[in-house]
């Protein structure tokens, strides 16, 4: 099972929505709620080359984006194959 990782603010709602589409396929994943921590934040960005908009998602450490692009990564079938790996 991929290493899944998850940068977010506890009631952002894209950041809802990105954990609620791994919790239906079942994936388990480390959450790292950054509220208002900003050197945090920055750490954030400097590994997701520059992203400072919530989430952040890692797959196996590589940089999938946001919500939209979880999503459409599922959308195009291409999600299960990295959680997969």
């Amino acid at each position: 099972m991929a290493k899944v990782e998850i940068y977010t603010w506890r009631f952002c709602p894209f950041c809802v929505r990105a954990k609620a589409l791994l919790d239906r396929k079942g994936v388990s994943y480390s959450e790292y709620a950054i509220d208002g921590d900003e050197d945090a934040r920055d750490a954030m960005a400097q590994r997701a080359g520059g992203g400072r908009s919530l989430p952040q998602i890692f797959i196996d450490d590589r940089h999938v984006g946001g919500c939209d692009d979880l999503h459409a990564l599922d959308r195009r079938g291409q999600l299960d194959p990295l959680l997969a790996a």
